[in-house]
């Protein structure tokens, strides 16, 4: 029974992709005819292995798998295009066979195995097409491929997009502070996701005000409105023209991040971040904005041999570098908290923990702290915080 439905499974056209999947390629493993008990023993303990991971019963997965593939049926409701007849009656016929395998239960594999025990597996009773119907519908929002299922992404060490599995989860409400200047952030990305005009963001400021948190805090606010984000490192900067053209027929909007910006003057990567800001056609994606943060207000790291140099062109060299900032449509700065702003971030994170000190004592002890570690932030007062829960008893 269970080679049978393989073999069905393995005539997919339209989702051919999700054979590659590990859970399938183990299933097909189990479904061989020349291999040993123990080889199909092994099978089965790697395909449920698969189950565990996504900590989904076996019905879920399947129905996430199918949501995560990039096939031509769900690239054509994406974008709005006419689907052949073929195509609807191949996908008709697919999403039964799949939700033949979405069926199954441990039972099935111990008659095949014919032991005693085999481990067990999460089963919940779905309906597959319907469910697949409803991802359709709302691909526009909830996106395909890998962009479906999770909220941030990062370039592999190889140059391919990949998801953070455990990314942050740092929700919006998690801050105290800073409002006005997360709220000119969000209205950006508001109107980013609206389809209207949007600018390419610089976050700057002083260390630890929260920066690097609002961007992700906003990309998980909107995750359900089909925003994503793509965190891109200042050596992986010659892969944007890459990461433009991957998303740029996607119907999801996406935020490229860049965390802790700075250059030299002679940086090969400077250039390419420059032409994806003023909108050269190779290095930008009408569905993606810029956002950056940065400790510097100018970005461009300059010594004093840069104003001394002799460069011809030593005025026009400094005026290009040094305005790299005045490139991005909005600057949002996060200045150093003032001793007002920094103890009423102490007094709502400790009142938020739990926290119960004397209002004076934890003032002096949240300045002294500060004092030891040399300036006051938003950071520096979680840590405080930490440190008063730690010593609880």
């Amino acid at each position: 029974m269970l080679r049978e439905l393989y073999i069905r499974l393995c005539m997919s056209s339209v989702f051919k992709g999700v054979l590659d999947t590990p859970l399938l390629k183990n299933f097909g493993k189990f479904c061989k005819e020349d291999i040993t008990d123990e080889e199909k023993i092994s099978a089965y303990a790697a395909f449920v292995g698969e189950i565990y991971e996504s900590q989904l019963p076996l019905s879920l997965l399947v129905a996430r798998l199918l949501f995560e593939d990039e096939n031509v049926y769900i690239r054509a409701r994406a974008e709005k295009s006419k689907i052949k007849d073929e195509v609807k009656a191949a996908l008709r016929h697919e999403l039964s066979v799949f939700s033949e395998l979405a069926a199954l239960t441990p039972e099935h594999f111990r008659s095949e195995l014919g032991i005693a025990y085999v481990s067990p597996f999460g089963v919940k009773e779905i309906n597959l097409p319907e469910l697949y119907e409803s991802h359709a519908r709302n691909v526009r929002k909830r996106g395909y491929g890998i962009f479906s299922s999770h909220v941030m992404f990062r370039l592999s060490d190889e140059g391919e997009i990949e998801p953070v599995i455990s990314a942050d989860r740092t929700s919006l409400s998690d801050f105290v502070g800073y409002e006005a200047e997360r709220e000119r952030v969000i209205e950006n990305t508001l109107a980013h996701l609206r389809g209207g005009p949007s600018l390419n963001t610089l976050l700057c400021g002083n260390a630890g005000t929260g920066k690097s948190s609002t961007v992700k805090a906003i990309a998980n606010k909107f995750f359900s409105k089909g925003l994503r984000l793509i965190e891109l490192r200042k050596d992986q900067l010659s892969r944007l023209p890459f990461v433009m053209g991957r998303i740029s027929r996607n119907p999801l909007k996406f935020i490229i991040f860049i965390d802790d910006l700075s250059f030299t003057a002679s940086d090969d990567n400077f250039s390419m971040l420059k032409a994806a800001l003023e909108g050269s056609a190779s290095a930008k994606a009408d569905n993606a904005v810029i956002y950056a943060t940065s400790n510097r207000r100018h970005i461009i790291k300059e010594s004093f041999s840069d104003r001394t140099g002799d460069d011809v062109h030593r005025n026009d060299t400094l005026e290009e570098t040094l305005s790299l900032s005045e490139r991005f449509g909005l600057v949002v700065y996060f200045e150093k908290p003032t001793k007002k702003l920094y103890l009423d971030i102490v007094r709502e994170l400790a009142k938020r923990a739990g926290v119960e000190i004397d209002g004076s004592e934890l003032e002096i002890k949240a300045e002294a702290f500060a004092l030891r570690r040399g300036s006051r932030s938003a950071r520096c007062a979680e840590q405080f915080v930490d440190t008063l829960l730690l010593s609880k008893p």
